[in-house]
């Protein structure tokens, strides 16, 4: 059935279009919440706690049988029957140009059309987007969703109706994984799938509006809501609220919500955004954030503030191998490696998830870890910065010893042959990925007949030294310290900005130095 509706987190007041995103999103969803009071009531001490109020005009449209949209003799379900859908449903709605909901990943994206005045026109229509997937099964794909039509707004709801009916209808009941709307449409074809949605809907549907360009965006940092109050955006490493060392999130957000009462919303990036905030606290809201060593936006690295990860491993039982707790350090790995390389500036869109299912979006991204093996994983690229391109695989099985060895030169290609100011993701797209393997077996040949080289790879473990031997002859070396020590030199890293690997090599030079100095 249908699943949590997004829309864009920012709570502004004086854009209409987000107050009207945030409103058809909620009415949609409405619509489109299984009627069995179960699914959606939560009852305390025998009293009903949380119930469903509902715009009339979703209430009615839910009850209105355009051509065969509901079950008019089932008057519990009329939307869904007796079998629900296929499979899971996604929607979200948005603006024009705020891609902060991966429109395109959804089975259903609306996108709010205003007039001038800010009045609210109607909608634009996506459909088919979803990037589950399964390994080693071809007929499993990534997909993003395709311009369908556009809907006036009095029209809206018949419209939703209308695809959902579609899917629920002609969507594969006979495998799983088949049965999501990006398949149907992508074996029947756009064109029959608007044939048959004007079917449901009763009439020809309208051509779809010109947009603008989009773009990501995460609203970190403070922002003006519009109506004289503030929100803030708090950067939140793969969705994980806790509190570690000299970083204390969770600490800082109870004492904020507790002592300002503000509201709160997560947003589409796992982050977290505090809302209507007097003016008056934004200094001591800030301060509390700094004392508990929240980064502002500003210091925190991009390569970072972009990435994102799926729970997986100990979490998710569907997990092949590791994706939250391993990202923190793949990140600093690829920072290290960028910098070597020249590019110490340059960041992108980095995902990884413990399994191909894709719930960290990866196949939108610039570059992206989805898990294959135990330690081991696919290597995705030539996403776009800003998540309308599905990137492609270029390695099936690489273990997470062999990043570096393989990365590198990509890197190196991407530094010598990108165009003024091309983003790698839009490097590897134009480029493509045979260009980028040959590149890569050439520099591996070439390197491998040159001096040995040994990279430092510092990790909390009382295990000793060893070697690891990786892809173009490399050698791999890894020294453990002890836990207290390596969290003392992580947090030390983090105050100075720089990879653990990079400052870890630092101390190790200069106390060999010295050694040598005293004799």
């Amino acid at each position: 059935l249908n699943r949590n509706v997004m829309a864009p987190p920012a709570p502004y007041k004086n854009r209409p279009e987000y107050e009207y995103a945030l409103q058809y999103a909620n009415n949609v969803a409405d619509l489109l919440t299984p009627q069995t009071g179960a699914y959606y009531e939560i009852w305390l001490d025998g009293e009903k706690a949380v119930s469903a109020e509902e715009d009339p005009a979703v209430k009615a449209a839910r009850q209105s049988n355009g051509n065969g949209t509901i079950f008019s003799d089932d008057k519990e379900e009329p939307i869904y029957g007796e079998h629900y859908m296929p499979r899971k449903f996604k929607c979200s709605v948005t603006v024009p140009g705020d891609n902060s909901v991966d429109l395109y990943s959804q089975d259903l994206s609306l996108v709010v059309i205003t007039n001038e005045a800010g009045e609210l026109q109607g909608f634009d229509v996506y459909a088919g987007g979803g990037l589950g997937r399964t390994h080693n099964k071809e007929e499993t794909f990534a997909r993003l969703a395709d311009e369908i039509c556009y809907v006036a707004k009095d029209d809206v709801y018949n419209l939703v109706k209308a695809i959902v009916a579609t899917q629920r209808d002609f969507g594969d009941r006979t495998d799983r994984r088949h049965a999501r709307l990006k398949y149907l449409i992508n074996d029947k074809g756009v064109q029959w799938f608007r044939a048959k949605v004007a079917e449901y809907f009763g009439k020809p549907l309208e051509a779809f509006k010109p947009l603008p360009d989009w773009k990501y965006l995460d609203f970190l940092g403070w922002h003006e809501q519009g109506d004289g109050k503030l929100f803030v955006g708090i950067s939140v490493d793969n969705g994980r609220i806790k509190d570690e060392g000299s970083f204390q999130l969770k600490t800082a957000l109870r004492e904020i919500v507790q002592k300002y009462n503000v509201p709160m919303l997560v947003t589409p990036h796992q982050n977290v955004l505090i809302y209507d905030i007097s003016p008056d606290f934004k200094q001591e809201i800030q301060g509390i954030l700094d004392r508990c060593g929240i980064q502002r936006e500003t210091a925190i690295d991009p390569i970072v503030r972009y990435a994102m990860a799926c729970p997986a491993m100990p979490t998710c039982g569907l997990a092949i191998t590791e994706s939250e707790r391993v990202m923190p350090s793949i990140l600093e790995r690829i920072r290290a490696l960028l910098t070597k390389v020249g590019l110490e500036d340059e960041h992108f869109v980095v995902r990884m998830t413990g399994c191909p299912n894709g719930c960290a979006r990866p196949y939108l991204a610039e570059l992206a870890f989805v898990g294959s093996a135990p330690e081991s994983y696919q290597i995705w690229l030539g996403g776009s910065p800003d998540q309308t391109r599905l990137a492609q695989p270029i390695e099936q099985k690489l273990h997470v010893n062999d990043f570096e060895a393989f990365l590198e030169p990509i890197f190196v290609y991407f530094k010598q042959k990108r165009q003024l100011s091309e983003s790698f993701g839009n490097f590897c797209d134009r480029v493509g990925l045979e260009s980028i393997r040959q590149f890569v077996t050439n520099h591996q040949s070439a390197d491998s007949m040159t001096t040995e080289i040994n990279d430092l790879d510092v990790t909390s473990s009382n295990a000793e030294e060893n070697e690891t031997a990786t892809a173009g002859g490399k050698v791999r070396r890894r020294i453990s310290v002890r836990d207290e020590i390596y969290n003392e030199l992580k947090e030390e890293a983090a105050r100075q900005s720089k990879p653990i690997t990079q400052l870890a090599t630092e101390a190790i030079s200069t106390y060999l130095k010295k050694i040598k100095e005293e004799g």
